[in-house]
């Protein structure tokens, strides 16, 4: 009896492992809201109270005319031809996001960048900054103390720092004064834009919508979901969290390989497949050979069932670089992990990969970034 327990335990274990995994996301991560979006804010600023690591004044004259311009508004008139000598001061460059349906009052975070050769911005105070939006309308107000990450040090000519010195941010630092106009209550239809072109995806999300409730959304294309919206303001915000809540199985991806020329990083999804080829790079050969065995259960009653499996195998040959004929069907992540051993340079990678693709053996998108 106690045989028959574990054999039914190790035969339950091994159909749970044998089972495909299946992904479900929500709909938020999936989709935007058409109108429902961040939208960049910028503004020129000063900032004062620095220990003697300003602006040069002789090299940025701007932020002369610039503490010029703000001592003018306060009624100090500055006499011309006077030569100011300021070390404290920093012309800037603050952004900050407003976020959708941001209400008057409301606070936002800043991010403050030097203008001119200001060494650091520790310490520094930034004075009243208005922040503008593309039309030149303004949409908060940023000032407060600078936060910064970064730190240096210097001496005698040596110097040494760590992260950035000439940025900083401040928590809160910018109260909202002009709302944007985005009234969902006035559409009757909104759009959802899938964050990646897809058909069967896009297919999903309405199928999803309409079970959810009947003849509501509409596949428009690859990228776009209409949902018909209700009367009702509240009905519209529950139809909308419901929407957002539910999940979408995974789909299949497309075979892609990606090369950062810069960094040397290689990405390739599972569905990289490379067919019947030679590899040869100058002096370096790498042979990739695909063996198909068969594997079956060792008993009848085991419960598996026979399948053919890959026997992959790699070998590196560096002598001559001559042709080598493989196998068709073997995965292409062997073939990258062998050359990043042997040390290939991005551009020697790259330049592989190409040639792959030219003579029709690489079964996947190649994307440079």
């Amino acid at each position: 009896m106690l045989n028959k327990l574990r054999f039914f335990i190790n035969f339950i274990g091994m159909t749970l492992l044998l089972t495909p995994v299946c992904y479900a996301e929500p709909i938020r991560d999936l989709v935007t809201i058409q109108g429902v979006r961040e939208n960049a804010l910028v503004g020129y600023g000063i900032v004062v109270g620095l220990d003697g690591t300003g602006d040069q004044t002789s090299q940025t004259p701007f932020t002369i005319q610039s503490i010029t311009n703000m001592l003018s508004q306060l009624g100090i008139t500055v006499p011309s031809g006077s030569n100011m000598q300021l070390k404290n001061v920093a012309a800037v460059m603050v952004t900050a996001k407003l976020p959708s349906y941001a209400r008057v009052g409301q606070q936002i975070d800043v991010v403050v960048s030097s203008l001119g050769n200001a060494k650091s911005l520790r310490g520094g105070t930034l004075i009243m900054t208005p922040l503008k939006g593309t039309d030149n309308q303004v949409y908060a107000i940023a000032q407060g103390n600078l936060f910064v990450g970064g730190m240096g040090a210097s001496n005698k000519g040596s110097s040494v720092s760590v992260n950035q010195t000439a940025g900083a941010t401040i928590p809160n630092g910018a109260t909202i004064e002009r709302e944007l106009a985005t009234r969902l209550d006035e559409q009757d239809v909104i759009h959802l834009h899938l964050n990646q072109f897809d058909f069967t995806r896009a297919l999903k999300i309405s199928e999803a919508i309409n079970k959810l409730q009947k003849n509501t959304a509409v596949a428009m294309d690859g990228t776009t979901v209409t949902v018909t919206m209700p009367k009702d303001n509240q009905d519209r915000v529950r139809l909308l969290s419901r929407i957002q809540n539910l999940e979408i199985s995974n789909t299949p991806i497309s075979a892609k390989v990606v090369v950062n020329t810069r960094t040397g990083v290689v990405v390739m999804n599972q569905k990289v497949k490379l067919d019947n080829c030679a590899v040869a790079h100058g002096n370096l050969s790498v042979v990739v050979n695909n063996k198909l065995k068969v594997s079956q259960p060792n008993t009848p009653l085991a419960g598996g069932k026979t399948v053919v499996v890959p026997d992959d195998e790699v070998s590196i040959e560096q002598n001559g670089g001559a042709l080598h004929n493989l196998a068709s069907g073997t995965d292409l992540n062997r073939v990258i992990h062998s050359l990043n051993l042997l040390g290939a340079n991005p551009t020697e990678l790259m330049s592989i990969l190409e040639a792959l693709k030219t003579a029709g053996c690489l079964h996947a998108a190649l994307e440079t970034i």
